[in-house]
């Protein structure tokens, strides 16, 4: 800040402070740097703490009440006294070990509260909030307390009261998984009980009517807004409960069954972020770093054993039903599995097979190569109430030789990416977390792939309930001694925690690719993608695995990718990872001009652009790589056609640029002509102004190379 701005603001901060000493001492207003956003706290005529939000002097909150109910003590929400709050600031700049941009600004003005009960026990309740121009945050913070040293939270009443009804697009709150398409309806219209019952989840659990987080909204005039939160530690996950009369969102926490609590913790402790991204063009959400700043820096410290990267794999042929993950052995009365020699030959997970994977990387600048599949216990993986001990992460089938294949991509400038499916029975997974890692460390492999598909075992868990939160964490701490990152699947949802722990390089947590080969709707719709990007991206990379070049899919008659061939090499750019996979069978990219797009696009940037888009419909973004100062841009759109004008004045001044430009061809459509495509040279500079067409369901991508 420079220094005029700096005395302006201090001048109009002392002001303001003062104009609050006289207004109330159970009143505080905290506005952003620039004084986009206002948050007005206070406590109303029954001693409950509450808040509003503005945005250039409109209200965009409404008078939203906070609090918390407990097991074997009062509810912490009415009767409470002002005791003192202070103002502060701050404005840093931070350096994302990979990310999607180099450098991020975490700058904000805070106000912390402290509250107090006006009888006895006279408990405390710090309240912190945070203004930035991207957004508002704000989390409970519970001191010490006389008498008692521990909380069990049985509810926590966080409030959002909208000021209209929005137009929303949202998930259900579902308490185990977040892979449901996503719904566009306003507030008053939501109905997530309709979405129970989904055949194609192997485990969903809806019990009101509430959505899941990041669940974005935009206003008649255009105001976007984002609720999550960040910094989710050892804390259930938070649903919204949504009121469709009042438009009054409020906080719903996974709770666990076995334990009949949302949250048990030990005093001191303060709680997740509650967010509120905000902005007044849909890609302001995208390019927001409201999420990470949250959180807490990089305790890991040099992190330069992984390396982004584009990865090839064993796993698209079992979605194809080409091959299998099992092998075909038995599990004998001692546990152990047993080859009895009747293995069924459809195994994907061969050394064989997986030395063609690693042979096809090497040749197409592609480092990494993920084998599912390869270990022992898939014959009984999903489909049995009793899962404990079914998977052995150590022991391969007999007919995969990890050691061998090891050696043999490090011969060829490939890492192997370990996958390690739990079929959601986390404790027989923490009893091997060591031995497994061990492993992966003698074989340098520095990434695995997690999963949990299932119900949850103990039973009475839930995937986003606090117990697996704090397994999630659990896993990924100790991931990091072993100098392994972790992209989980079936995950709990990401809240900015890759700034603290960079080894969360990516999670699924969504509707990805997998379900275009066999879901009951025959696949995602047009429009699935050019949500996701305002939505569920909004939260953290995500690993949806683009790059099907055999769109039709002649194996499952059935289904079919509701996208063009030119929007599967947009995704590269447009949904972030910093490992991206090239799902499809390396025998679809043989003879494909296309796929040089994928050798070359960046998986690393310094900086991103959301050049334009809505949500639902379309959106385009460029990032231009880190080291080489090459571009790239992505262009997606849902069942419309359209035409889009890019501005290319993102670039820097005077450099040329060699552009090859991947567009759907004119006679291309997702549904009926997906695979069309034209590819031609272009030279680009700042000054280019282009108009570009857009299939339906389709997409653009264009790498530009400095020359």
């Amino acid at each position: 800040m420079n220094r005029l701005l700096l005395m302006g603001y201090s001048l109009s901060l002392f002001i303001f402070m003062l104009s609050c000493e006289k207004q109330s001492k159970e009143f505080a207003s905290l506005q952003s740097p620039e004084v986009t956003h206002q948050i007005d706290v206070f406590l109303d005529q029954k001693g409950r703490p509450g808040y509003q939000v503005f945005r250039d002097g409109k209200i965009l909150i409404d008078s939203s009440g906070l609090g918390f109910e407990f097991r074997d003590q009062p509810a912490l929400m009415y009767g409470m006294r002002w005791v003192e709050s202070n103002i502060s600031s701050a404005d840093e700049t931070w350096e994302m070990p990979w990310g999607e941009q180099r450098e991020v600004r975490n700058h904000y003005n805070e106000a912390r509260i402290v509250l107090e009960e006006k009888e006895a026990p006279g408990r405390k309740l710090v309240l912190e909030f945070r203004a930035y121009e991207d957004g508002v945050a704000f989390r409970y913070d519970f001191p010490e307390q006389p008498g008692t040293d521990t909380l069990v939270i049985t509810a926590e009443h966080t409030e959002f009261q909208l000021t209209e009804d929005h137009m929303s697009w949202w998930i259900p709150g579902d308490w185990d998984i977040y892979e449901h398409l996503y719904n566009t309806s306003r507030v008053s219209e939501i109905d997530a009980l309709s979405k129970r019952d989904h055949p194609n989840l192997a485990s969903t659990f809806i019990p009101e009517n509430a959505v899941n987080t990041p669940v974005t909204m935009r206003s008649a005039d255009g105001v976007h807004l984002s609720f999550h939160e960040a910094d989710l530690t050892d804390y259930a996950g938070m649903t919204l409960k949504v009121d469709t009369e009042t438009l009054k969102l409020s906080s719903a926490l996974v709770g666990s069954d076995r334990f009949n609590h949302k949250v048990k913790r030990a005093l001191p402790f303060h709680t997740p972020w509650r967010t509120i991204q905000i902005s007044d063009r849909a890609g302001g959400l995208v390019e927001s770093r409201l999420i990470e700043n949250l959180n807490e820096p990089n305790k890991l410290g040099d992190v330069s054993w992984f390396s982004p990267m584009k990865y090839v794999g064993i796993w698209w042929e079992m979605h194809l039903a080409i091959a299998t993950w099992d092998y075909g052995m038995t599990l004998d009365e001692d546990g152990r599995w047993v080859d009895t020699g009747k293995a069924h030959g459809k195994h994907g997970a061969t050394t064989e097979n997986t030395k063609r994977y690693i042979d096809f990387a090497a040749e197409n600048n592609i480092r990494g190569v993920l084998v599912e599949g390869w270990n022992t216990g898939w014959e009984r993986w999903i489909g049995f109430e009793d899962r404990e001990g079914v998977f052995d992460f150590v022991t391969p089938y007999p007919d995969y030789d990890i050691q061998a294949l090891a050696a043999y991509g490090r011969e060829k400038g490939v890492e192997l990416i370990m996958h390690h499916e739990t079929s959601a029975a986390p404790r027989t997974y923490e009893q091997q977390l060591d031995t497994a890692y061990t492993l992966m460390q003698d074989l340098g492999i520095h990434s695995v792939k997690t999963g949990y598909v299932g119900k949850i075992i103990p039973k009475g868990e839930y995937h986003h309930g606090q117990w697996m939160v704090n397994h999630y964490r659990k896993v990924l701490e100790t991931a990091a001694r072993y100098q392994v990152a972790i992209n989980a699947h079936e995950p709990i949802k990401a809240t900015g925690l890759r700034r603290t722990y960079p080894n969360a390089i990516s999670r699924e947590g969504l509707r990805g690719q997998e379900f275009n080969a066999w879901s009951v709707e025959g696949g995602n719709p047009a429009e699935h993608l050019p949500i996701v990007a305002f939505t569920r991206m909004l939260a953290g990379p995500i690993d949806f695995t683009p790059g099907v070049f055999d769109i039709s899919l002649p194996q499952k008659p059935e289904s079919q990718i509701n996208t063009t061939l030119a929007q599967q090499l947009a995704l590269y750019v447009v949904i972030y990872s910093p490992i991206q996979m090239a799902c499809d069978l390396p025998e679809n990219y043989a003879g494909q001009p296309a796929f040089q797009f994928i050798r070359d696009v960046g998986v690393d940037w310094e900086q991103s652009r959301v050049l334009n888009g809505e949500v639902g419909d379309f959106v385009t973004i460029a990032r231009e790589e880190r080291e080489t100062g090459n571009w790239f841009l992505g262009a997606i759109t849902d069942e419309d056609p359209r035409d889009l004008e890019i501005d290319f004045s993102f670039l820097p001044e005077g450099v040329s640029y060699k552009a090859t430009v991947y567009k759907d061809h004119p006679d291309a459509h997702y549904r009926d002509n997906p695979t069309a495509i034209e590819i031609e040279e272009l030279t680009i500079t700042s000054n280019t102004r282009q108009e570009f067409r857009l299939a339906a369901g389709g997409g653009l991508a264009i790498s530009l190379m400095k020359q």
